[in-house]
C-alpha cells in the first residue's frame, strides 16, 4: 500500500515529465492499436479469401519432356519425335471420373470438344484469292480437324473460364437460358457467326457430323470475343467465330453414337491444399495418365488475388515494428534523465530504510499508472481511426474487386437477362443479375477486437518493462550516503 501511495503522491508531483511520458506512450498505443487491426484483419481475409478461392489442378501437355530426346537435324530424330506425339494416349470422360476420385480432390469440371460441319448455317470466313487473306497460311480458326465448327461443351458454370475472365461477353440471352444452358441441345453462338448466317435468339441451327449425323440445337445466347484475333491469321473474324458453345452433356450424347469422332477434354481439379499436387500427380499417373502430361496449378493467381492486402500487412508489421523501436528507445532515455533528477529523492528514500526493491517496484508503478492510462486513451482513438486508415491504403484494392464483380456479371449477360440462375451447388449461387457470386470486399473491417487488446497490454508492458531497466539498475548500482554527501 505505501508504494502504490507513494507512487501516486509522485505522478501528481511531477506531472510536467509524467505528462510527457503519457503523451509519447498515447501516440505509440494509438500508431499500434491500428496497426494490429490493420494487420490482424488482413490476416483473418487473406486466410478466408485463399480458403475460399477455388485451388485449381488442370492437365497440361509436358513439352519439354516431349521433346528433350528430339534432334531436328537429323531425319530419323524427327520421324521418332512424330511417331511419339501420334502414340501419346489422350484422356476419356471415364478418365477424367477416375482422376477426380481422389482423397485430394473436392470436386472437378471440364469442357468437352468435337469438331462438326454445318447443316443449314454456314461457317463464318472470306472466300478470296487474295493472298492477303491468308498469306501465312494460317487461314482456320481455333477449330478441331477439318470441319467447320467446334462445339464445346461445359460440365458447369465454373467450367465457363472465358466469360469469367472476360475473353467472352454475353451481348443477348433469353430470359430462362441459366434455366436450360445445361440440359439438353441449347447453344450460345458468337455474334460475328449470328451475323454472318443471319441468325437470332431461339433460332435452331443444325449441326452434322463427318459420319453424315445431324443434330439440332436452339440458339439461347449470343455472345462475343473481346480478344482480336492474331496478326498472322489476317482474319476479320475472331478465332471464336465459329466456335459453338453448348453444355457437357450434349457433347457427350454425340461421342456416345459416334464411338470414331474426335473429342477434346480439358478438365480442371479443385484440390484440397496445393501441397499435394506432387502426390496428385504420381496417384494420376498410377492411374494411366500419360507422362508426357503434368499438373499446373493456379496458385500464383490466387496469390495475387490479395496482394494488395499483403502489401498492406507488412506495411502493417514494419511500421508496428518500427513504433516499437523508436517509441522504447524515447521512454528508456526519458526514464534513464527521470532517475537523474529524482537521485536525491532515491537517497533519502534509501536512508530511511525503504529496500531497493520496493524502490524499484514504486518506480516501475508509476511509469505503469501513467502507461496504462495512456493505453486506454490511445485504444479508444485507435479503434475509432483504424477503419479509416486501413481503407484509405485500400482503396485502390477495393475500387478494382468491384471493378472486377461487376465486369463478371457484364460477360455472363448481368445486364440483359431477368430470368432465374442456376444452382452452382457447393460452390455458391448465382447472384439475380446472372453473374456467379465473386467474392469482392467493400471494406477492411479493421476491428479492435480481445486479440487486438491483448496484444496492446502486451506491447505497453513490454513499453514499461524496457524503459523500466535504467530505474532498476540505477537504483541497484546508487548508495543512499554516496547520493547524500553528493547533495550536501
Amino acid at each position: 500500500m505505501f508504494i502504490l501511495k507513494n507512487a501516486w503522491i509522485s505522478i501528481k508531483r511531477n506531472k510536467g515529465r509524467n505528462i510527457l511520458i503519457g503523451i509519447i506512450i498515447l501516440i505509440i498505443a494509438c500508431a499500434c492499436t491500428i496497426t494490429l487491426a490493420i494487420k490482424n484483419t488482413a490476416s483473418h481475409l487473406i486466410d478466408s479469401y485463399q480458403s475460399a478461392y477455388d485451388k485449381e489442378v488442370t492437365i497440361s501437355f509436358d513439352r519439354t519432356n516431349m521433346m528433350k530426346d528430339f534432334d531436328p537435324s537429323q531425319a530419323e530424330g524427327r520421324e521418332n519425335a512424330r511417331e511419339k506425339f501420334d502414340n501419346i494416349e489422350s484422356f476419356t470422360i471415364s478418365d477424367v471420373e477416375s482422376f477426380a476420385d481422389s482423397d485430394f480432390i473436392e470436386s472437378y469440371y471440364y469442357t468437352y470438344s468435337v469438331g462438326l460441319n454445318g447443316s443449314n448455317i454456314e461457317k463464318a470466313e472470306i472466300e478470296s484469292n487474295n493472298a492477303m487473306s491468308n498469306p501465312f497460311g494460317h487461314g482456320k480458326d481455333n477449330n478441331m480437324s477439318s470441319t467447320d465448327f467446334t462445339l464445346t461443351g461445359y460440365s458447369s458454370l465454373d467450367a465457363m473460364s472465358e466469360f469469367i475472365n472476360g475473353t467472352y461477353t454475353m451481348n443477348e440471352i433469353t430470359d430462362n437460358a441459366w434455366d436450360i444452358a445445361f440440359n439438353g441441345n441449347y447453344v450460345f453462338i458468337n455474334q460475328e457467326l449470328a451475323d454472318y448466317n443471319d441468325l437470332n435468339l431461339n433460332d435452331k441451327i443444325e449441326l452434322i457430323s463427318e459420319d453424315g449425323n445431324t443434330y439440332e440445337f436452339t440458339i439461347i445466347g449470343i455472345f462475343k470475343e473481346n480478344e482480336e484475333g492474331t496478326e498472322e491469321s489476317m482474319s476479320m473474324f475472331s478465332n471464336s467465330a465459329n466456335t459453338i458453345l453448348t453444355n457437357a452433356s450434349a457433347v457427350s450424347s454425340i461421342t456416345t453414337s459416334e464411338e470414331d469422332i474426335k473429342a477434346t477434354i480439358n478438365p480442371t481439379f479443385i484440390i484440397d491444399s496445393y501441397d499435394n499436387v506432387e502426390k496428385l500427380q504420381e496417384e494420376f499417373y498410377e492411374k494411366g495418365l500419360d507422362e508426357n502430361f503434368v499438373l499446373q496449378t493456379n496458385e500464383e493467381i490466387a496469390l495475387s488475388g490479395v496482394s494488395s492486402i499483403q502489401n498492406i500487412n507488412s506495411f502493417a508489421t514494419t511500421f508496428l515494428s518500427l513504433t516499437l523501436l523508436i517509441g522504447g528507445i524515447v521512454l528508456f532515455v526519458i526514464n534513464m534523465i527521470n532517475i537523474r533528477e529524482r537521485k536525491y529523492e532515491i537517497g533519502v528514500l534509501r536512508t530511511i530504510g525503504i529496500s531497493k526493491f520496493k524502490l524499484t517496484m514504486q518506480f516501475v508503478l508509476e511509469l505503469a499508472i501513467v502507461s496504462v492510462v495512456a493505453l486506454i486513451l490511445g485504444a479508444g482513438i485507435g479503434a475509432l481511426s483504424s477503419k479509416g486508415v486501413s481503407n484509405s491504403l485500400l482503396e485502390n484494392e477495393i475500387n478494382s474487386s468491384n471493378e472486377r464483380t461487376e465486369e463478371i456479371g457484364k460477360n455472363f449477360g448481368g445486364e440483359n437477362m431477368n430470368g432465374g440462375m442456376p444452382n452452382r451447388g457447393d460452390r455458391g449461387e448465382m447472384s439475380g443479375k446472372g453473374m456467379p457470386v465473386v467474392q469482392a470486399y467493400d471494406s477492411i473491417d479493421a476491428v479492435v477486437d480481445i486479440q487486438v487488446l491483448l496484444e496492446l497490454l502486451g506491447i505497453g508492458l513490454s513499453l514499461v518493462l524496457i524503459s523500466s531497466i535504467a530505474s532498476m539498475v540505477s537504483i541497484q548500482r546508487f548508495s543512499p550516503l554516496t547520493i547524500l554527501k553528493e547533495r550536501s
